[in-house]
Order: structure tokens, then C-alpha cells, then sequence
């Protein structure tokens, strides 16, 4: 099971004009706490940032499921509110259980052909409540020290 964070990076960045602007960036980072996940936001982000930056914000996010993409023109992130479909056997009525899904795609149509893909392995019923574009950067999965 994944602990994802969505980490809040603050630094000063050069603009094409050559003016100094302050910029805030959005990552996700799957960690077991809040200081790893700012402890591993801080190595992640030293190679790209000269100059000093800060942890601005990190807040849990619940994402059940995460759908990268090897496209190479999928540069944007996608939040996807999915609900599985169950009956309840003894009420006779129809449940909802609503899961946020990330997918990693170009535009909104990739990211719902992204996620229906994703969904291939799932036997039960679903639907698709949304689609989101959200400001993430990039995702950083937990890899195992090899």
C-alpha cells in the first residue's frame, strides 16, 4: 500500500527575460511519513534547483491506484475520481465506493484511454466521475535501495 504526499517546492527561478520569479511546484512522493516524504522531496529536487529552495506544504493525498505513462508527450497528471459499483446482497441497493486514481498522460482523452487501460485487471464495475488536470510536476514511487 502506498502513502502518497503532495509536496510544495518554493524557489526562485530565472524567467526567458531574465527577471527573478518565485515559483511554487507541486510533486507527489510516496513515503511512510511526513519527514520522509520531505526528506525525500529535498534529494529528488537538489539536482534540478540551483540556489536555495524550501518545502513550502505537504499534505497526505489518498490515491488508491497510480498509471504512469512511457508516452513521451505525457507531460501532465491527471486526478480521476473512479466509483466501483457493488450490490449490497441483503438491502438489494447499489453501492458506491469512490477511489481517486493519478494517470499520467498528454491531454484528458489519453488520460481517460490511460485509465480505462488501468482498469482492465479490475473485474467489477466502475465509473468514471472526473477528470482533472492538476499542477504535479512529477511522481516519485518508493524504490527499494538495490
Amino acid at each position: 500500500m502506498n502513502n502518497w504526499f503532495e509536496c510544495k517546492i518554493k524557489y526562485e527561478k530565472t524567467a526567458e527575460e531574465g527577471k527573478i520569479a518565485s515559483v511554487n511546484e507541486n510533486y507527489l512522493v510516496d513515503a511512510l511519513s511526513f519527514t520522509e516524504a520531505e526528506a525525500r522531496i529535498i534529494e529528488e529536487m537538489k539536482p534540478f534547483i540551483s540556489g536555495e529552495f524550501s518545502v513550502a506544504g505537504i499534505k497526505r493525498s489518498r490515491i488508491a491506484e497510480l498509471f504512469p505513462s512511457e508516452d513521451e508527450e505525457a507531460d501532465k497528471w491527471y486526478r480521476c475520481k473512479v466509483f466501483y459499483l457493488t450490490i449490497d446482497e441483503e438491502k438489494g441497493i447499489e453501492k458506491r465506493t469512490g477511489v481517486t486514481m493519478m494517470v499520467q498522460a498528454a491531454n484528458i482523452k489519453d488520460a481517460l484511454d490511460g485509465l480505462v487501460k488501468g482498469m482492465e485487471t479490475y473485474m467489477g464495475d466502475y465509473e468514471v466521475a472526473s477528470i482533472t488536470e492538476t499542477t504535479i510536476m512529477d511522481v516519485y514511487p518508493y524504490e527499494t535501495a538495490k
